[in-house]
């Protein structure tokens, strides 16, 4: 399969539609260092809203369509494949590294994590968002015996790996990468997995904090702050 022709028609047709909320979520985690890294940056809304809060972002995509989208926004954007190559950027070049919804996409993950922390500077942040393979509905359908691709959920189509919060942190402090915060999204925009009452207005509010309370659960995507040691 030509995942480049594919991302490229998946960026060209999905355009500027994302999870508003949940970027955001990252954008306020981010510590306020001037040299940011998007790997696999998508459509670039991530970074514009980083470059908008003062950040300087620098980004790769494995998508050309993708690069175009974000460079239409201000990053300075390497369309790279990172399952063929390395980051071409040298150690210790920036004090943030982001991926967001990036490795689950990905043949290769172990050479992209060692990548992100080579670049990242000795006490840098590094910030991860993934699915969560361990998400409460998705344990229910391993009960029932089931593995159901769901569009918008952690087994979406269009993922290749899968991951837990406790597999992701012992892959981070493997790089000396060390969690100091936890946190995670609901999305519960995503009918495709969630029962309808959850969106109820109260029920919504206290979903969402069960989600940022114990993500690995409840949240649909988990999200990891680490520190590299140095």
């Amino acid at each position: 399969m030509n995942l480049r022709a594919y991302y490229d028609a998946y960026w060209q047709e999905k355009g500027d539609l994302v999870d508003h909320a949940r970027l955001q979520m990252l954008v306020e985690k981010v510590v306020p260092d001037d040299k940011v890294l998007l790997v696999d940056c998508g459509n670039g809304v991530l970074g514009q809203k980083l470059i908008k809060a003062g950040h300087t972002v620098y980004a790769t995509d494995l998508s050309g369509a993708a690069a175009r989208l974000a460079r239409q926004k201000g990053l300075r954007v390497v369309q790279i494949d990172l399952d063929e190559t390395g980051l071409p950027f040298p150690d210790d070049a920036f004090d943030v590294v982001i991926s967001d919804s990036g490795l689950e996409h990905r043949f290769r993950v172990d050479p992209v994590l060692d990548e992100c922390a080579r670049v990242l500077r000795p006490g840098g942040q590094f910030l991860l968002l993934s699915p969560n393979i361990a998400h409460w509905r998705v344990r229910l359908w391993l009960l029932q015996g089931k593995f159901p691709v769901v569009r918008n959920s952690p087994t979406d189509f269009t993922h290749l790996r899968f991951f837990t919060l406790g597999e992701t942190v012992a892959k981070l402090r493997q790089r000396r990468l060390e969690p100091v915060q936890f946190d995670g999204s609901a999305s519960l925009w995503a009918w495709q997995m969630y029962p309808f009452y959850l969106r109820w207005p109260v029920v919504h509010t206290v979903y969402n904090w069960l989600a940022r309370r114990w993500p690995g659960f409840w949240a649909r995507d988990f999200i990891i702050d680490a520190r590299k040691a140095g």
